[in-house]
């Protein structure tokens, strides 16, 4: 994952500057994703991190075209074939992309399951429907579940279950990309742990796998590349190690701080609201302006949106306060 530098042959999908738009009524205009560059590559875990409301759900389904009617959608969004997901039409993102190329496990999983058929209903069906090479049976045990339990309904599995069977439903197309978006909702840490720790085995048998979470703790025990996200845009990427170790970006550094380990120090004020960040950046110069607590060491604003690499990681722009 770099900066913009030329797409890789070993990438497996490569996000150039993709924003997200919505209309709302009256003119209001909803900046939800803006400029977003990323990269998937096989055997990594990426996570995605950042506070809620900051546009790491609208990404995901931006890449799977599940945005609703009024979404605006800019940049590119490229598979290793050369397919863009922002422009496929909807046969090709069901008949080729959804399931087959692209996996996804979604945030609270039982509520995804269908309340009235038993889990190995489902998970047959879609294991037939996507011709992927295993049954219902071998799924449950390639990602630790008990294949007994797939007779059971929806209600009557526990969290971790369920997490299991959504998790096992977005492996039966055998994906090579992987998209879990805020799969640790509700879990317990126990829980937490073994669900991100599917997800690195995902990555361990050859998947790129995007994690989607506000979980700095989850991203830091299975990611191997972070991507910090605030008020849609994506302000510092690079190794975890690297990133999670010695942020560049103040975000970064105050959700870091924010953590038991960190201090408990929360970042002062609210993030902006999505209507309010043309207006913010005009005045300010970035949208994290006024939260920013000028540390020395940062780097300060041009007022260029540009990206300022520095090999494998990179920061956007931001100004001190």
């Amino acid at each position: 994952m770099t900066g913009l530098r030329a797409p890789e042959a070993t990438d497996l999908l490569t996000l150039h500057r993709l924003s997200v738009r919505f209309r709302l009524p009256r003119g209001v205009l909803v900046r939800a994703v803006s400029d977003a560059v990323l990269r998937l590559r096989p055997g990594r875990v990426l996570a995605l991190v950042g506070e809620s409301g900051c546009g790491k759900s609208v990404l995901a389904s931006a890449l799977l075209g599940l945005l609703p009617g009024n979404a605006e959608t800019r940049g590119e969004a490229l598979l290793d074939d050369g397919t863009d997901l922002l422009s496929a039409p909807e046969p090709v993102l069901a008949g080729r992309i959804r399931g087959r190329r692209i996996g996804l496990v979604p945030q609270s999983a039982s509520t995804h399951l269908t309340p009235v058929r038993t889990a190995r209903s489902q998970l047959a069906e879609t294991a037939q429907a996507l011709r992927g090479p295993r049954d219902a049976d071998e799924l449950a045990r390639h990602v630790g579940l008990d294949p007994a339990d797939l007779d059971r309904y929806p209600h009557e599995l526990s969290g971790g279950m369920a997490q299991r069977v959504a998790l096992a439903l977005a492996l039966a197309g055998d994906p090579r990309i992987v998209l879990a978006d805020e799969p640790t909702t509700g879990l317990d840490r126990p829980l937490v742990h073994r669900t991100v720790d599917l997800l690195a085995e995902a990555a361990n048998d050859g998947r790129a796998v995007l994690l989607i979470t506000h979980d700095l703790a989850a991203a830091r025990r299975v990611a191997t590349d972070v991507a910090v996200m605030y008020a849609s845009r994506i302000v510092e990427a690079g190794p975890a190690e690297e990133v999670l170790g010695e942020p560049w970006h103040p975000y970064t550094a105050g959700l870091l701080a924010a953590l038991p380990e960190g201090g408990f120090e929360p970042i002062p004020g609210h993030p902006p609201s999505l209507t309010e960040l043309d207006r913010l950046e005009g005045e300010w110069g970035c949208v994290y302006c006024q939260r920013c607590p000028d540390q020395p060491g940062f780097a300060p604003c041009t007022g260029d949106p540009e990206l300022l690499n520095r090999g494998e990681r990179w920061i956007a722009a931001h100004a001190p306060c």
